[in-house]
Parts: structure tokens; C-alpha cells; sequence
């Protein structure tokens, strides 16, 4: 089915609350005893998965100094792109110590690979799962050869046109994926909660019918709980110990207690989603009396007709139904009738 896709024994998608995953990024800032413990809060605040990116400076850009390797403006104003991702990047010779410690946590741990090199690396680590970044939507081999290890592929579509996508799409089910799904995204950073037309989550969901969630680049959370309400089946942030810890990512990532109510607010907000349904709920079944309903509020004698003076709709709702007040309107009383009395057809003629 394209609308449930699964990691790990976890179903994300119709039906499913959202799937949480913390993204590791570059927040561990070289230190490898702080990638541990990001993994660590994110197990406690809930989160489903964390997600890290594999790379190399040389394996995604050039050491060159050249005009177009330079980065001018945003956080990362002044520095060249290998400089960028020296200081951003995950050493391969962690990686195989942080999946074994997201394993005895029990929380899942995947990667964005972004060259064939780091595809083999993560496939020796039995990788669940495989994530490719907005900026790689683009590469159509390395769609195909991630889809090809044959592992749920969640493709991330920040600064993506439809026809991208779709080759995109068409890339991930001709490489051999057959559990996908799309990431509605803003390749920003920080991005503008009014950057983000949410409503493209809805029509992105029905017009390539697969699992679709958000990648929010946003300060807070109401960017990712409003997507949530509106169908998103998987939620990623950024998560770190410290916004004002300096790393590349810091800044626009979450804290822990953050991603405790990230997890908290947006199931709260899947839950409230519910289903349609037009019946009083079960909370709602022992309020029911206390609706309007037509009621003797002066006495009326047996023969009397019933007037606007001597029945009407107040609470609770024992009586008929407000619907049949002008039926019983000069009707008259089977018998006496004291003030209070819930009015039913069996009293009046």
C-alpha cells in the first residue's frame, strides 16, 4: 500500500500517530559523547527515530576556493562549502558505535547517505531505513542506488518542482523501493513559519498518493502541529543539547525539553484528529439530559389546552424535543399537569 510504509516494526502513515525523528545533524559539534547523548534525549523525549547525515567533505564538494564554493550570507556566511562540511560532517569511524548505542536504547537509528560510498558504509551497518536531503533530490543515481538496498526511502523535497519530483518518485520505484515517502520541505535555516504553505503537504499527499510528512526548519513547533492536523504522517526537527552551542545547526534546533513537547503536542494533535463522525461521543452521552427539552412550567388543569404561557423549552432534556413545541400548541391536557412536569404525547390529547 502507498499510504503505510514501516521502519523498524513502526507503521507510519494512515492510521498511524506521526513518526518523530530527531535529526542528529552536525549538533554533535565533534564530540562524540554528545551524538551519544542526543540519541539518549531523544529516546526520552519519545521520538521514534534519529536520523544523521553521512558524508565527507570530499565526498560532497571540493577543497577550492574558487567563487562558486563560496558561501555569502546566513549562518554560514564567509566560509567555503569544504569548510562548511569539515566542521558539519560525522566521522565514518562513529558511526558503527552510535548505531550500536541507538540499538540498546531501542530507538532506531538511520542515515542520509550522500554518495554511493556512504550508501555501502551504512548497508555493512544494517541501516532500517534511508533518508535523501532536499539538495539531493536531484541526483537521480543516488535515488536509484539507495532505493536499490531495498529499504523504506524517505526523500525530502525542499526547493523540488512537481516534475522533480516526480523524477524523483520515478527514480526511488525503478531502483527498487517499495515503501516511500515524501518530506514537504523549506531548505532554509532558519525558515519562516509563512515560508511554509502547508497546504502543499495536502496536495503533495493526494497528488503522488504516498506517505507524506514535514521537515520543519522552523524556531518552534507550531509549523510541525499544524501539519500534523493536516495529515502529516512523519515529523523531522533538528534536535541539540544547546541552542547556543555554536555548531552549524545549533541555532534553528531544538532542545530537548522542546522535542519532549514536539512529541507530546503533535500525537495530542493526531489523536484529536479522530475520524468523522456526527454522534454524540461517549464524554458527551451523559450531558445529553441536560439539552432543552418542552416542559410544564405553570399548572395546567385536565381540558386545558397547552399555551405559550403554560409549557416550554428549558433544561434538561426529558421532555419532547423542542422540534414538536408548535404541535403541541392548543393541544390539551389528559389530565392535570403541575409545573415541571416533562411533557410527553401520552399527557396531552
Amino acid at each position: 500500500m502507498n499510504n503505510v510504509i514501516s521502519i523498524d516494526g513502526r507503521l507510519i502513515g494512515e492510521g498511524q500517530p506521526p513518526y518523530i525523528i530527531a535529526e542528529l545533524s552536525a549538533n554533535h559539534n565533534g564530540d562524540i559523547q554528545t551524538a551519544f547523548e542526543i540519541i539518549s534525549q531523544a529516546k526520552l523525549s519519545g521520538a521514534d527515530a534519529v536520523k544523521m547525515q553521512t558524508y565527507r567533505p570530499d565526498t560532497i564538494t571540493l577543497d577550492s576556493s574558487h567563487e562558486d564554493f563560496q558561501i555569502h550570507g546566513g549562518l554560514w556566511d564567509g566560509k567555503t562549502l569544504y569548510q562548511l562540511y569539515e566542521w558539519a560532517h560525522t566521522p565514518w569511524d562513529w558511526h558503527k558505535s552510535l548505531f550500536e548505542y541507538a540499538r540498546q536504547l531501542e530507538i532506531t537509528l538511520f542515515s542520509s547517505p550522500f554518495d554511493f560510498t556512504a550508501v555501502d558504509l551504512l548497508e555493512d551497518l544494517n541501516a532500517p531505513a534511508y533518508k535523501v536531503a532536499s539538495f539531493e533530490a536531484i541526483d537521480i543515481p543516488l535515488i536509484k542506488y539507495v532505493a536499490s538496498t531495498g529499504k523504506p526511502l524517505i526523500i525530502s523535497t525542499g526547493m523540488a518542482s512537481i516534475q522533480e519530483i516526480s523524477e524523483a518518485i520515478d527514480a526511488a520505484r525503478s531502483g527498487g523501493c517499495r515503501e516511500l515517502a515524501l518530506l514537504h520541505c523549506v531548505s532554509s535555516y532558519p525558515a519562516s513559519a509563512e515560508d511554509y504553505n502547508l497546504v502543499t503537504l495536502v496536495d503533495m499527499k493526494k497528488r503522488f498518493n504516498l506517505v507524506t510528512g514535514l521537515s520543519d526548519h522552523t524556531l518552534s513547533n507550531v509549523t510541525a502541529i499544524a501539519a500534523t492536523s493536516l495529515g502529516a504522517s512523519i515529523i523531522e526537527k533538528h534536535v541539540t543539547l544547546d541552542r547556543l552551542g555554536g555548531g552549524p545547526d545549533d541555532s534553528f534546533s531544538l532542545e530537548p525539553a522542546e522535542l519532549r513537547q514536539l512529541c507530546h503536542d503533535s500525537k495530542l494533535a493526531w489523536s484529536a484528529l479522530g475520524q468523522v463522525n456526527y454522534a454524540p461521543t461517549t464524554a458527551e452521552q451523559v450531558n445529553l439530559q441536560f439539552r432543552r427539552s418542552l416542559y410544564v412550567v405553570r399548572d395546567i388543569a385536565k381540558g386545558q389546552p397547552l399555551t405559550t404561557e403554560n409549557v416550554r423549552s428549558i433544561r434538561p432534556g426529558f421532555g419532547l424535543a423542542p422540534k414538536h413545541y408548535e404541535a403541541v400548541l392548543g393541544r390539551k391536557a389528559k389530565c392535570d399537569l403541575i409545573k415541571g412536569t416533562a411533557l410527553c404525547f401520552d399527557l396531552i390529547e
